[in-house]
């Protein structure tokens, strides 16, 4: 239901000549889709992926990484690899400190 709900504001603002991005931040993985013409096409990463994953890291010497380049690397850089972190959104370190030692990097 909500989705239709979302489809019938992205044809209303497609209509009307707006241009409409959707961006689903999500927990593992993220995607972005345009409505042109009342169509919505999901919008590629810079690897052709329909999906990125929901990563960011700082490499060695400082660069940021971002999905599926983030995720690759974790293994060697894990202190420095984020991932899964809205799961931690809106609470305190309290109710999340027993979860929190199974990731590697610090909250």
């Amino acid at each position: 239901a909500a989705w239709r709900r979302k489809e019938k504001v992205a044809r209303k603002a497609a209509n009307i000549g707006e241009k409409v991005l959707g961006i689903d931040l999500g927990t593992t993985n993220s995607v972005m889709a345009a409505v042109e013409a009342a169509v919505p096409t999901v919008l590629p990463n810079s690897e052709g992926e329909r999906t990125t994953p929901s990563v960011v890291a700082y490499s060695k010497d400082g660069e940021i990484l971002v999905g599926t380049t983030a995720k690759r690397q974790a293994a060697l850089n894990p202190l420095n690899t984020f991932g899964s972190v809205k799961r931690w959104f809106g609470r305190t370190f309290a109710e999340v400190e027993s979860d929190a030692r199974s990731v590697p990097y610090h909250l």
